[in-house]
C-alpha cells in the first residue's frame, strides 16, 4: 500500500501538493522526505509526535526519512503560530539540544546505516553570504505573497508585530528544502498545518532553481475532543525525555485519554493495524478502558521501550487495581492481558510511581502534610496543598487526610514507605531510608 494511503487512513494528512505526482514519487520506493525540528529545548514533547510518527511510517514503508534540526533557523525563531518573538538561543544551546533530540527520535526511527539521517541546517546557513543570498534566493520571493501567508498574518496583526529577522524565516526554510533536494535527492517536505506557506515556498523554490517537482504534506493540528492543545496538561508539557516526564507519568497521560479520543489516538500514536483500530471505535464501558490501557502501553513502549511500558502498567495496577484486558481487544498488541484480579505486584522491581527518598530522621519531628505535598510536587504551592486537603482530595496510605494541620510522622511509615495521593490519579511514593 502506498504510504499516502496509510497516512490518510490513520488521520495524518490535512493538505498535500501535486497529489497524483506525489503518489508516483512514493510508488517508486526509497523516496527521501524530511521534517524540521526546532532545537529550542533539549527534549521534544507529545505535541511533536504526529510529525515523528509520520517519519516512522515513511521508514516502515520503505522510504528514507531525514530529520532536519534547525541549528541555523533556530538562531532566528519561526514566527509560525506565535504571537510574540521567541527568545533567541545560542549556538551552544543548539548543540546541546541536538543531542537530546536525536536520542528521542532514535526511539521512533532507525538511524543505523543509511536507514535515516539527522542533518543540521547550520551546516549551510551559517556560512551564507548575505548579498549572494539576496541575489540568488531572495529575488524569487514576492513580499506581497509572503505577507498573506498564515505564518506571518498572526504576527503582523499582533501588538508586537513581526521583526525583520523573523521575516527572513520563510526564505531560509525554502532554502533548506532546495539544499536537501540538491544534496540528498529529497523532494518531499512534511510539517504541521502552520507550515503550509513555508512548505509551498520551498516547493516553488525547488522548481525555479532546480527545475524539479517537489512536494509538500501538512498535518492537522491535533487537539483533544475538548479542544485542548495536544500534550498540554495542568502540569505543563508532556515530554519525551524520561528525565522530564517519567515513563509512568507518560503512561498515565495516555491512559487518561478522553473516551472520544481513544480510537483517533490509537491510529495516530501506535502502529496497531487500522482494522483493529476501527473495531475499537465500537467499544464502550470496561472494554473502552481496556483500549485506553493498550493505547498507554503501546505509546509508552514506542517512546521508552517494552520494559518501561510494562513497569508503568504494573505500577498503575498497583495504584488503581489490575485491569483484565480481553484477548479480543486490539489483539496485535503484546500487552499483558490474562492475570487474575488477585495478582501480586512486586513493587520493588516494577513500581515506577514517582518517588522521593527521605531519611527517617526527617520524620521524627514530623512534617506538615501540606508542606510535604508541595515538596514532592503533588501541589504547586503550600496554599494549593491546603485547598486540596480541605476539599478531601489528599490521601496518605489510602486514608483521606482530614485536617490541614495533619503532621506526617514516623508512625505513618508502612513497609519503609509512605504513599501520597492527590485526587483520583496522582500518586507519589516516599521511600524511607531507615
Amino acid at each position: 500500500m502506498n504510504v499516502i494511503k496509510v497516512l490518510q487512513e490513520r488521520g495524518f494528512i490535512e493538505n498535500m501538493t501535486h497529489e497524483n505526482e506525489l503518489y508516483e514519487y512514493l510508488d517508486n520506493g526509497n523516496a527521501s522526505c524530511y521534517i524540521g525540528f526546532d532545537p529550542t529545548a533539549a527534549s521534544l514533547h507529545v505535541g511533536s509526535l504526529v510529525p515523528i510518527m509520520s517519519l516512522a511510517h515513511m521508514q516502515r514503508n520503505g522510504h528514507h526519512p531525514i530529520a532536519l534540526v534547525g541549528g541555523g533557523t533556530g538562531l532566528i525563531g519561526d514566527p509560525s503560530g506565535k504571537t510574540e518573538m521567541r527568545k533567541l538561543i545560542t549556538k551552544e544551546d543548539v548543540e546541546f539540544n541536538k543531542i537530546g533530540i536525536k536520542k528521542q527520535l532514535s526511539n521512533f526511527i532507525n538511524f543505523s546505516g543509511d536507514s535515516a539521517e539527522l542533518v543540521d541546517n547550520a551546516d549551510w546557513l551559517t556560512g551564507l553570504g548575505y548579498i549572494d543570498f539576496l541575489r540568488d534566493i531572495g529575488r524569487f520571493f514576492s513580499v506581497n505573497r509572503m505577507v498573506k501567508a498564515e505564518s506571518y498574518k498572526l504576527r503582523l496583526e499582533s501588538d508586537e508585530g513581526l521583526s525583520f529577522i523573523e521575516f527572513n524565516y520563510m526564505l531560509l526554510q525554502a532554502y533548506d528544502f532546495m539544499k536537501l533536494a540538491e544534496s540528498h535527492g529529497c523532494l518531499l517536505q512534511m510539517g504541521g498545518s502552520d507550515q503550509w506557506g513555508n512548505i509551498v515556498a520551498g516547493v516553488d523554490l525547488v522548481r525555479r532553481k532546480l527545475q524539479k517537482i517537489a512536494f509538500g504534506i501538512t498535518f492537522p493540528l491535533i487537539t483533544t475532543s475538548t479542544g485542548a492543545k495536544m500534550g498540554k496538561t495542568a502540569n505543563g508539557a508532556v515530554w519525551l525525555d524520561p528525565e522530564k516526564t517519567s515513563p509512568y507519568d507518560y503512561y498515565q497521560f495516555w491512559v487518561n485519554t478522553d473516551d472520544n479520543d481513544v480510537a483517533r489516538f490509537l491510529a495516530l500514536f501506535t502502529f496497531l493495524p487500522t482494522d483493529e483500530v476501527e473495531e475499537a471505535k465500537k467499544l464502550d464501558g470496561a472494554d473502552l478502558n481496556s483500549a485506553k490501557s493498550i493505547l498507554a502501553y503501546e505509546a509508552t513502549k514506542i517512546c521508552h521501550g517494552s520494559e518501561e511500558a510494562q513497569k508503568a502498567k504494573l505500577s498503575a495496577s498497583a495504584n488503581f487495581g489490575v485491569r483484565i484486558i480481553p484477548d479480543s481487544i486490539l489483539p496485535s498488541s503484546d500487552v499483558e492481558r490474562g492475570k487474575s484480579k488477585n495478582q501480586v505486584i512486586d513493587s520493588d522491581i516494577n513500581d515506577t510511581t514517582p518517588q522521593t527518598s527521605f531519611e527517617v530522621s526527617r520524620l521524627e519531628s514530623g512534617i506538615p502534610a501540606f508542606k510535604l505535598y508541595h515538596e514532592v510536587g503533588l501541589a504547586q504551592s503550600g496554599s494549593a496543598a491546603r485547598r486540596l486537603i480541605q476539599q478531601g482530595g489528599a490521601y496518605l496510605n489510602g486514608i483521606r487526610i482530614e485536617s490541614t494541620d495533619y503532621i506526617v510522622g514516623s508512625s505513618d511509615i508502612e513497609n519503609e514507605e509512605i504513599l501520597l495521593k492527590a485526587g483520583k490519579k496522582k500518586f507519589h511514593k516516599i521511600k524511607i531510608k531507615m
